[in-house]
């Protein structure tokens, strides 16, 4: 299966959200600047196209099934978003070989909306990921935030790390999130399959969100290995000795978060000050996201230190 948000048919676990935002926007009191944040692998931008694909579908042959929460692939306003092409759509991320949203992607967009629009239909821009914008696009992009154009919802995608508050003031903020029971349902439906017939117990936690467990499944399925057979602290080992959170990004973050988890479930088991050691790697880790720094030193220092020591 293809995670991409834009390809996501089905919505999973988000209906009472997609619902509220439904409402809104039948009673035309939808904001036009929405912030959604939460950890990634919730589902956040999945359910702003699906939002899209309801408002703009409404009148087309083949519009949204509101009562199973899913997009008709064979409504038009579809097929134009994933071919790129739809008017009403404009989606702004990272691209593939910048650790940015510069600033020239936010003044094309600006660009494209000062123009008069194709149709009547509402116009909405999507911007992921948005802890990637730098200062010079958080400040163009303020700019058409406090004056967007008639008929443009703007919905940022925030995955619960820092942003300027500038920005976050300017947003109506909607905090995304599931349970650790709807975590666990909704990978099961991403699988079509029980997730514990792939990976071991020990490795599931309440930071992992779906599209993380299903990510890292798909990674080490792929590479024949059997997670089943690794828990937490082998699997860091097999991670940290193979390198293989630099052949994946998505990797790179869960071990991150594995590190935590392995010092709340073995804070009685490290031989040096447990908590003097939680602290010092966990600023450590946030330093290395923060500042884009090299993390294989992080990860040897950790094996040597906690998981061999």
């Amino acid at each position: 299966m293809n995670l991409k948000p834009i390809y996501q048919t089905k919505l999973y676990g988000l209906d009472n959200f997609f619902l509220d935002f439904v409402r809104l926007y039948q009673n035309k009191t939808l904001p036009n600047k929405i912030l959604l944040s939460g950890d990634k692998g919730l589902g956040k931008s999945t359910l702003a196209y699906h939002l899209i694909n309801y408002a703009l579908s409404k009148d087309e042959k083949f519009n949204y099934d509101i009562k199973k929460f899913e997009i008709n692939p064979e409504n038009k306003s579809y097929k134009l978003t994933i071919n790129g092409s739809n008017p009403n759509v404009n989606l702004i991320d990272t691209l593939f070989e910048k650790k940015t949203i510069d600033i020239d992607q936010i003044r094309d967009l600006i660009s494209k909306l000062n123009k008069s629009s194709f149709n009547n239909n509402d116009r909405f821009v999507i911007i992921d990921n948005i802890e990637n914008l730098n200062v010079n696009s958080i400040n163009a992009l303020l700019k058409i935030l406090e004056e967007p154009p008639p008929q443009t919802f703007f919905i940022l995608i925030n995955n619960d790390r820092f942003i300027m508050p500038t920005l976050k003031s300017r947003c109506i903020n909607y905090k995304v999130f599931l349970n650790y029971n709807n975590v666990i349902n909704v990978t099961n439906k991403l699988l079509g399959d029980d997730v514990l017939n792939h990976l071991n117990k020990d490795l599931l936690n309440y930071y992992l969100t779906p599209g993380k467990i299903y990510s890292l499944i798909n990674f080490f399925e792929s590479n024949s290995y059997d997670l089943k057979r690794y828990n937490l602290k082998d699997l860091l080992k097999l991670i940290i000795k193979e390198s293989l959170y630099k052949k994946n990004l998505v990797i790179k973050n869960i071990v991150f978060e594995c590190v935590e988890l392995f010092f709340r479930k073995n804070i009685n088991n490290i031989k040096i000050n447990p908590f003097d050691a939680y602290n010092y790697f966990i600023k450590k880790i946030n330093d290395t996201k923060k500042f884009n720094l090299d993390e294989e030193s992080l990860f040897m220092e950790f094996e040597y230190k906690i998981l061999n020591g």
